[in-house]
């Protein structure tokens, strides 16, 4: 088993900052891959779209509040888009190289996350098996990537670490985790 905390940190913008950190851990056992996002500070400022009662595959996540990660095939170009919205929806698009051939990975029809929301504290876990996208014995090279939107419009970019002039989750050295 791999196991690993993270704290993300949010590109530099002009949009106000509260007193918002996203930690978490990811883990991968195996195929099975874990990971826990932790987002604690003033949610109230902080657009979270309700929880939907019908969860599904949509596209443009990345539009509103969403939590993301990437996972490329170490010494591949090829890498995998995951979405997450606390509303429950989400997206997983496959990537031929850099912005390069993108379509919706098919092989996953589901992503089994749960949201827990409290006053100042919003927690997203997932728990998946990579078997129909990632062999076992390959290594994987990971970004952790969060957009938040606030109620007045602005957005932060949050990662593990920002490689660009401008925020790219796509940029490759910056998927620094290895699992």
């Amino acid at each position: 088993m791999n196991n690993q905390t993270f704290s993300l940190q949010p590109f530099a913008s002009s949009a106000s900052l509260t007193n918002l950190k996203i930690a978490g851990n990811i883990n991968r056992n195996i195929n099975q891959l874990s990971i826990c996002y932790t987002l604690t500070g003033n949610l109230k400022e902080i657009a979270i779209p309700p929880p939907s009662n019908t969860p599904s595959r949509k596209h443009q996540l990345w539009e509103g509040t969403c939590f993301e990660f990437f996972l490329g095939i170490k010494n591949s170009q090829k890498y995998w888009e995951f979405n997450l919205s606390p509303a429950g929806h989400w997206n997983v698009y496959c990537f031929d190289g850099y912005r390069q051939g993108m379509q919706e990975e098919t092989a996953l029809t589901i992503l089994p996350f749960h949201v827990y929301i409290q006053a100042n504290k919003l927690v997203l876990t997932l728990k998946m098996d990579l078997d129909k996208i990632i062999l076992p014995e390959q290594i994987i090279e990971v970004a952790i990537t969060t957009v938040i939107k606030y109620i007045d419009d602005g957005v932060t970019y949050w990662a593990l670490t920002h490689r660009g002039a401008q925020p790219d989750f796509h940029l490759r050295d910056s998927f620094i985790v290895e699992l």
